[in-house]
């Protein structure tokens, strides 16, 4: 079974930069590539970075592009989400996943951390 563990949410101010660590455990075939999400109040969960673990392939949505970067440690079985540039607009719970593939984690992850909150205020 694996389990995600995330961390380093926090509250900022626009401009400021943040990054989130996921700690992955029992990591298997199912969970070759890892990703983050974030959900603000009232909103749908959304995609936001992937990356897979062999070959450090990456992806991320258009909204994060530029600002947001997503990286991994093998050894330490850590995926990170630096955030720079932050905006109001970033404001949400972001929840790190798991997935067996770059495509199906953009939509469909298999597993799930618990999220951490992050707020930026203006």
């Amino acid at each position: 079974q694996v389990q995600l563990v995330e961390s380093g949410g926090g509250l900022v101010q626009a401009g400021d930069s943040l990054r989130l660590s996921c700690a992955a455990s029992g990591r298997t075939l199912s969970s070759s590539a890892m990703g983050w999400f974030r959900q603000a109040p009232g909103k749908e969960r959304e995609f936001v970075a992937a990356i897979t673990w062999y070959s450090g392939r990456t992806t991320c949505a258009d909204s994060v592009k530029g600002r947001f970067t997503i990286s991994r440690d093998n050894a330490k079985n850590t995926v990170y989400l630096q955030m720079n540039s932050l905006k109001p607009e970033d404001t949400a719970v972001y929840y790190c996943a798991a997935a067996p593939n770059i495509v199906v984690i953009t939509t469909t992850p298999n597993y799930w951390g618990q999220g951490t909150q992050v707020t930026v205020s203006s």
